[in-house]
């Protein structure tokens, strides 16, 4: 039986999975949109495109050459692959950043889009295992 919540590390030990909400690598990274919410800061673009890599039901991973830093409110819009038209995310906030990729985590989705992320990535998933911490 394949143990999901416990990946293989480097050394072939299993570790524990920390994440409250499994996450999928996105087989075909694909562009989004986003735009600071709130004041501006000198430098920043209103709006800018990113490249999603992965996501769960509460963020992505996103790589962006906007001006952006951890505790920043963006909004989104995710046209996901499955999808025939793009998702608006009205309120996000971005949790972490290296370099120019970001952990941006999503704040009160509808039913719907959380629908729609939840497919996508069951869909995403049997194609490839959830990623670790």
């Amino acid at each position: 039986m394949k143990d999901d919540l416990y990946p293989k590390n480097v050394s072939g030990q299993s570790t524990p999975q920390l994440r409250k909400h499994p996450r999928v690598r996105v087989s075909a990274p694909f562009p989004c949109s986003l735009a600071r919410v709130g004041l501006l800061r000198k430098g920043a673009v209103e709006q800018s495109l990113g490249i999603v890599y992965d996501l769960s039901t509460k963020g992505v991973r996103v790589m962006t050459e906007a001006v952006i830093t951890p505790g920043d409110r963006i909004a989104m819009s995710l046209r996901l692959p499955t999808q025939a038209a793009s998702m608006f995310i009205e309120a996000a906030t971005v949790r972490w950043g290296k370099e120019q990729t970001y952990g941006v985590e999503f704040e009160g989705l509808s039913p719907n889009e959380n629908k729609h992320l939840q497919t996508f990535m069951n869909h995403q998933s049997r194609s490839s295992p959830p990623l670790a911490v």
